[in-house]
């Protein structure tokens, strides 16, 4: 063993210890460090070192050279996409993960899939899905989309009298694949998938909302007799619209579809009684996306999907080797999404789960809806700005009141970057802001922080 690794190996204990110390550092200075740093002269990149130094050596370069550069994802004003942090429990379940460093796809050695299968049944519960629904982890919304989607494509292939998973995805001809507002991921699953970009039919939306019109997609689906596949959006990413999740399920008397539910964080409305109304129907769905790194609050990369139809998940993914495990009734999780290999996701979502209960998220997602409500409302009260949309659970779509350029957004966002992080869109052709709450540390103190530097940046600007 080479000399350094071997006293690295001798002093792991030591090595822990100063980690910990580095970790508890930066996450006590959450609060006061910059949420996004300014932007400097990038580095040049350093040659691999020839020889070892050990891993002090490389802490001591991380914490000077990196860390500084490093924006405050974890804290509780980083409002950009839909970021969520690590929740204590979380971040002693991730360590554990890589203590542990299982690959936990093979009943071989079934630890590790029987952790994540009950993971997937609390999931399961606490977004009220039924035990028709299995699941399996991920590594974000884009591969429970395209994992979700994968087996929507085998789905019109039964329909159809082919199998796509084995004759290719030109043996199903033409493919329809209807939607109000999808995300921009479910064009990328799509072109990854054979089933093409041109494939997404745009449907119209309800007069000044992103949900879907029923009717419109009724019509949609008459248009073209067959088969077809529509996704649905349980929260949209600009201002958490839901379609009718009810009245889309009901139009299957009359049309043969496959029903894929976006729910990547609008999901957890359901954890809310007073917004769980809005997640209603989710059951119905034959696939389903959830993202757990938005409001679960567990570090990068976790997400899940469910599917009601898991044969044909094993149909589309299995992967035949003497080495892995069969499929048999209940598959291996190898033969269930791309991955061949993935890290103990669950360990981190189990650990939050066991440490707070579905009462502690619960007050996680009540929280930040609060906090979204809180911003939305001084925005509303400051003449520099108007909403676009009403604060429907945990993000506030704004923008200028006055000339709303990208350039002066840019100007507005640059300038309160280092007090909060928001990021830029366009909605209804107008150039505009959101700022998405899913942090388990953000407070009403950080709303005001907030506010009061969007106000002070906008009356600089004009």
């Amino acid at each position: 063993m080479d000399r350094t690794l071997a006293a690295d190996l001798a002093r792991l204990p030591e090595l822990l210890d100063a980690t910990r110390g580095a970790a508890a550092d930066a996450l006590a200075a959450l609060d006061a460090r910059p949420v996004v740093p300014a932007a400097g002269k990038p580095h040049d990149p350093e040659p691999l070192p020839e020889h070892a130094t050990g891993a002090d050596a490389a802490l001591a370069a991380f914490r000077d050279r990196w860390e500084p550069r490093l924006s405050a994802s974890a804290g509780p004003r980083y409002l950009g996409f839909v970021t969520g942090g690590a929740t204590p429990a979380a971040l002693a379940g991730d360590w554990l993960t890589a203590v542990h460093d299982q690959n936990s796809n093979s009943a071989l050695d079934g630890g590790g899939q029987d952790l994540e299968r009950e993971t997937v049944g609390w999931l399961r519960d606490l977004f009220g899905l039924t035990a028709a629904h299995s699941g399996t982890f991920v590594s974000g919304a884009t591969m429970s989309n395209t994992t979700g989607l994968a087996i929507a494509r085998e789905w019109l292939g039964e329909r159809l009298g082919v199998s796509p998973a084995e004759d290719g995805a030109a043996a199903l001809g033409p493919v329809r694949v209807l939607s109000g507002a999808p995300h921009s991921s479910i064009a990328k699953a799509l072109s990854v998938l054979g089933l093409g970009r041109n494939s997404l039919v745009r449907v119209p939306t309800l007069p000044g909302r992103e949900a879907v019109d029923p009717a419109a997609l009724e019509r949609a689906l008459a248009d073209t007799p067959g088969p077809a596949v529509v996704v649905a959006n349980a929260g949209t990413v600009n201002t958490v619209d839901f379609d009718d999740l009810r009245a889309i399920e009901a139009l299957r008397e009359r049309h043969d579809f496959w029903l894929h539910t976006d729910a990547a964080f609008g999901a957890f409305a359901a954890l809310s009684p007073e917004h769980a109304h809005l997640a209603d129907g989710l059951d119905a769905s034959d696939s389903v996306c959830v993202d757990l790194h938005k409001w679960l609050n567990v570090p990068y990369d976790s997400a899940v999907q469910f599917t009601r139809r898991r044969d044909l998940q094993a149909r589309v993914f299995q992967n035949s080797a003497a080495y892995l495990g069969p499929l048999g009734d209940h598959p291996d999780l190898v033969h269930l999404t791309p991955e061949n290999s993935h890290r103990l996701r669950a360990l981190a979502a189990w650990f939050t789960l066991r440490a707070y209960g579905r009462q502690g998220h619960r007050e996680i997602v009540e929280r930040d809806i609060a906090c979204a409500r809180a911003l939305g409302a001084a925005l509303e009260a400051d003449p520099a700005f108007t909403l676009l949309a009403p604060v429907r659970l945990n993000v506030v779509c704004f923008t200028l009141a006055e000339a709303p350029t990208p350039e002066r957004l840019t100007a507005l966002r640059e300038a309160v970057a280092a007090e909060v992080f928001v990021t830029p869109t366009v909605y209804g052709g107008t150039a505009a802001l959101r700022a998405a709450f899913s942090n388990w540390r953000t407070t009403q103190a950080d709303v005001r922080r907030a506010a009061q530097a969007l106000g002070a940046a906008a009356r600089e600007i004009a």
